[in-house]
C-alpha cells in the first residue's frame, strides 16, 4: 500500500524540516515547497492527500494558496499553520475552506494527530466523489440507449431542460423507462449533488401518501411514534420524482398544488410551515387531460405539473434501440446470475425486433434474463425467446406420481421454467432460499419468478 502524500508549504527551512520529520514519522511521504507559487505548482504536478501551508509566505499568503488549491481540487484537505496568538486568522482560514489550523510553535504530537484525521477525511471524500461519479455515469442522459429517432428527441429535451428549474411531466406507457429519464434530468443538472427522492403515488394508501410526501409530527395519528420528514423535506436542494402522479387522491392533490405554488409544506399534525427548495418531476401512464374532464384530477395542478411535457415512446416505436438494449441486458443478467453466454445468434435479435412488446423495456429485460438463465450451452437463439402467444401447449403441470416436472419437446422456455420452479419449490416446501441455492440463482430472482408465474408460494 502506498504511503499518503503530504505537501508542506513553508518558507522557514527549520520549521519545514521539523514538520516533514513529524509527517514521515506518521507514515507520510513528503514534498516541501518554500513559497506559495511553488506550492501551487507542486500541487498541480501531483495532487497530494493533504497540504500543510504556512499563513505567512514570501510571495502570496496562505489564504491565497488555499483559494488556488481549492479550484484545482477541493477534496484535498488543507491545514493552515499560523503564529501563536493568531487564532483569529486560523478560524478565518477555516471559514474559507481550510480543514483545520495549528499554531506555532508546533506541537508535533498534535500535528501528527491532525494529519491522520485529515488524511482519513481526504480518503472518505474521494470515495464519495467516486461513488457520485459512478451514479452520474450510470444515470446521465448519455447512458440512455437512444438509437431511434424518438429517443434521440427525448435525450435532446433532457439535455435542454436539465439545468433549468422547470417542472417536468414525463408521459409514457408502463415500463418505458420514465424514472430513468427523471434521473437523467437530475444527474445532468446543477442539483446533481443534492438528493433524488422517488415516491410512487400508487403504492400508498391516501393517509400514508400524505405522510410520505409532507411528513408528520410525533403523535399526529395512531402509530406516529416519532417525527417523520416527508419526501419534500428529504429532497430539499435536489429533485423530487413523483411516479404515477395520476393515482394521487384529491386531498393530496390539493396539498401538492400548495407546495408547488408556495414552495413550502406543513407536516401532518404540525403548525409550522417549512420552506423547501425542490425541483419536481412527475410521471404518469394515464391520460391526465381525460382525468381532468372526468373530474378526477385537478386542472390547476395539471397546469403546474406540465410546464414541460416529455413523452417517452413505447418500445414498439423504438425498434432501433432493441438490439443495443438486448446486449446491455444480456451483460447484466450474466453478471447478476453468474451465467455465461457463449454466442448470440442473429435470429435472437430478429425475434426480439419482430415483437410488439406491450410490457415495453421492463418486459424485454425479463424475457432476456429468462433466456440467459435457461438457454442450453449459453447459446441465445430465436428458440430462447419465450413470448406470450408462442405457447402451443397449456401451462405445464407436475407429474404427481414421480414428483418431477413434465417436460416435453413442444414446451416453451417459459413453460419449462415454470415447471422446474414449481418442482423445486414443492420439494423444498416453498423455501425460497433453498430453491435459489439449488438452481444457482439469487433469492431475489426466485421471488420475482414466483410473482411472474403467479405461483402459490
Amino acid at each position: 500500500m502506498n504511503s499518503p502524500q503530504i505537501l508542506i508549504i513553508e518558507d522557514d527551512p527549520d520549521n519545514a524540516r521539523s514538520v516533514a520529520d513529524a509527517a514521515e514519522d506518521a507514515g507520510f511521504t513528503t514534498t516541501v515547497a518554500a513559497c506559495g507559487t511553488d506550492g501551487v505548482e507542486a500541487f498541480r504536478q501531483q495532487v497530494p492527500d493533504l497540504v500543510l501551508c504556512d499563513l505567512v509566505l514570501p510571495d502570496i499568503d496562505g489564504l491565497e494558496v488555499l483559494g488556488r488549491l481549492s479550484k484545482l481540487d477541493a477534496a484535498v484537505p488543507v491545514i493552515i499553520m499560523t503564529a501563536y496568538g493568531s487564532v483569529e486568522s486560523g478560524v478565518n482560514a477555516m471559514r474559507m475552506g481550510a480543514y483545520d489550523y495549528v499554531t506555532k510553535p508546533l506541537e508535533l504530537d498534535d500535528i501528527q494527530s491532525k494529519m491522520r484525521r485529515a488524511c482519513e477525511t481526504s480518503r472518505l471524500r474521494r470515495q464519495v466523489d467516486k461513488l457520485s461519479r459512478s451514479v452520474r455515469e450510470k444515470y446521465t442522459s448519455s447512458a440512455i440507449i437512444a438509437e431511434s429517432a424518438g429517443m434521440k428527441a427525448v435525450i435532446a429535451q433532457v439535455e435542454a431542460l436539465a439545468d433549468t428549474a422547470a417542472t417536468v411531466l414525463i408521459c409514457g406507457e408502463s415500463g418505458t423507462g420514465k424514472e430513468l429519464v427523471a434521473r437523467a434530468l437530475h444527474v445532468d443538472s446543477k442539483r446533481a449533488d443534492g438528493p433524488f427522492i422517488a415516491v410512487n403515488c400508487g403504492a400508498f394508501a391516501e393517509s400514508l401518501l400524505e405522510s410520505e410526501l409532507f411528513g408528520h409530527e410525533k403523535g399526529a395519528f395512531t402509530g406516529a411514534a416519532s417525527t417523520h420528514k416527508g419526501a419534500f423535506e428529504r429532497a430539499d436542494g435536489g429533485t423530487l420524482f413523483l411516479d404515477e402522479i395520476g393515482d394521487a387522491p384529491a386531498t393530496v392533490q390539493v396539498k401538492l398544488l400548495r407546495a408547488l405554488e408556495e414552495k413550502e409544506v406543513r407536516r401532518v399534525g404540525g403548525r409550522e410551515t417549512l420552506k423547501v427548495n425542490v425541483r419536481l418531476v412527475s410521471a404518469t401512464n394515464k391520460d391526465l387531460d381525460a382525468m381532468v374532464r372526468e373530474g378526477t384530477f385537478r386542472e390547476d395542478l395539471l397546469y403546474r405539473l406540465n410546464v414541460v411535457t416529455l413523452r417517452v415512446p413505447p418500445l414498439r416505436e423504438r425498434k432501433d434501440d432493441i438490439r443495443h438494449m438486448a446486449d446491455r441486458f444480456i451483460a447484466r443478467a450474466t453478471a447478476e446470475n453468474n451465467k455465461q453466454v457463449t454466442a448470440v445468434r442473429p435470429d435472437f435479435y430478429t425475434a426480439l425486433e419482430s415483437y410488439e412488446w406491450p410490457g415495453n423495456v421492463r418486459q424485454l429485460r425479463n424475457v432476456i434474463e429468462s433466456a440467459v438463465l435457461l438457454s442450453p450451452g449459453g447459446v441465445l437463439s430465436a428458440a430462447s425467446v419465450a413470448l406470450p402467444g408462442n405457447r402451443p401447449n397449456p401451462a405445464v403441470a407436475a407429474d404427481t406420481a414421480s414428483g418431477t416436472p413434465i417436460i416435453n419437446d413442444n414446451m416453451t422456455l417459459v413453460e419449462i421454467e415454470r415447471a422446474v420452479l414449481v418442482d423445486r419449490l414443492r420439494r423444498n416446501d416453498g423455501n425460497r432460499t433453498a430453491t435459489a441455492e439449488q438452481l444457482g440463482l439469487s433469492r431475489r430472482t426466485i421471488q420475482r419468478k414466483i410473482k411472474e408465474h403467479n405461483l402459490p408460494y
